[in-house]
């Protein structure tokens, strides 16, 4: 069980995030968009930290669990907490994907594929506009202003 608070954010907290997200923010997150291959923020990050939900603060992956996938956009072999994401099947386009959402708000983040490295061999494949990152030593964000677990924990796996 997650040490998170995982209640989607009420109307009014949700109206509030969203007001502060860009247009390609928006159409990521909302609209299950995708961003360009090879130009995403997070695609070159090195640094040590956590990857957060944009939209909810919700941390969701481990700066030790991404690795060069080759794809143009950021992956990791597997999230901080299973219980942080949700998988959805995806027919859009004409193939058959997994969908990976927020399970807090259930925002849009990536596709899940079965060809990642050891240990999981899945390959989480994220858009760097649905994600934030908070480096390690930093108070993670809480936006939702739910304290607790999330304001103490300065870093997460």
């Amino acid at each position: 069980m997650s040490q998170f608070d995982l209640t989607p954010p009420d109307a009014s907290q949700r109206a509030a995030l969203i007001a502060g997200l860009s247009a390609e923010e928006r159409h990521v997150l909302l609209q299950h968009g995708t961003e360009a291959p090879f130009c995403g923020a997070f695609l070159d990050n090195k640094l040590e930290g956590v990857y957060t939900c944009r939209l909810c603060g919700l941390p969701l992956f481990a700066s030790s669990a991404k690795f060069e996938s080759g794809t143009g956009w950021p992956s990791f072999f597997k999230p901080i907490d299973p219980a942080h994401i949700r998988t959805v099947r995806d027919t859009s386009y004409g193939m058959v994907r997994t969908e990976i959402t927020c399970a807090r708000c259930g925002s849009h983040l990536g596709h899940v594929f079965p060809d990642g490295p050891p240990p999981t061999y899945e390959r989480h494949c994220l858009n760097s506009v649905s994600l934030a990152f908070t480096e390690a030593g930093q108070a993670l964000p809480d936006p939702l202003h739910r304290g607790g677990a999330e304001a103490q924990l300065a870093q997460a796996a």
